[in-house]
């Protein structure tokens, strides 16, 4: 199966990565995507853009180097409630919206206020993906994660980066296993995506694909194989 977009990546504005818009979409155009999301962390991890590029993000265009560029933020869950660090007013304004769980945003809670904080960001109707579920540090229960994804009509994402032997994650492979299990359980639909923090990395999906062949994950629940399907799940609250 070809896989024609990458939805979360990070440029220069994200404080941590290497690369310009320009130069992130310069890049998916020359690797064949027809569609690159770039997705900014949010306002409270630390050294990452002040809310006003977020503000500003309509300046920009929507097509570059030949490709659909679609800007959002990866933002960040703050409570176990599913509060996320980025007001209504922002979250209208962004293409796409990845919520995740960082260390600098909030602590590893028990199994159950994790879990309650990643369907609690499902429940926005802003929300679009959920980026890396699978840091053992954040114990989730997959079956209620699966099935309120379902539910909410949010994507739950297959991190490459979580599953390189350099990332700091833990036990990503294991978690997503069970994840994936339970998504073929529900019909739940999956994203893959690179994480890029620099252009060599966009599209990159080598570790994800070869557990997703391990995992004998249905083609049809994985959204990558087409933008159309990708976007019945973007722009949620429109």
């Amino acid at each position: 199966m070809k896989y024609v977009l990458d939805s979360h990546t990070h440029t220069i504005a994200s404080g941590h990565a290497y690369n310009t818009i320009n130069e992130m979409a310069q890049a998916a155009a020359d690797k064949g995507l027809e569609l690159l999301g770039i997705t900014e962390h949010g306002i409270r991890m630390p050294g990452t853009c002040h809310e006003y590029y977020f503000t500003n993000l309509k300046v920009l265009s929507r097509r570059m180097a030949g490709i659909e560029v679609m800007f959002g933020t990866e933002a960040n869950l703050v409570d176990y409630d599913g509060t996320i660090d980025m007001p209504e007013k922002l979250l209208r304004q962004m293409d796409v919206v990845v919520v995740s769980l960082h260390l600098p945003c909030i602590r590893p809670g028990s199994r159950e206020e994790n879990t309650a904080a990643v369907i609690g960001a499902m429940k926005n109707p802003y929300v679009n993906i959920i980026g890396h579920p699978d840091d053992g540090r954040y114990h989730l229960d997959y079956e209620e994660i699966a099935r309120a994804a379902k539910e909410y009509h949010v994507l739950l994402e297959v991190n490459n980066t979580s599953l390189s032997p350099m990332n700091y994650r833990q036990n990503s492979r294991e978690n997503y296993l069970i994840m994936l299990e339970q998504c073929c359980r529900f019909g739940t639909p999956v994203i893959l995506n690179s994480d890029a923090h620099w252009s060599g990395d966009i599209g990159n999906c080598c570790y994800s694909k070869g557990l997703i062949e391990e995992a004998g994950f249905p083609e049809e629940l994985i959204v990558n194989r087409s933008v159309k399907e990708y976007k019945k799940y973007i722009n949620r609250a429109d």
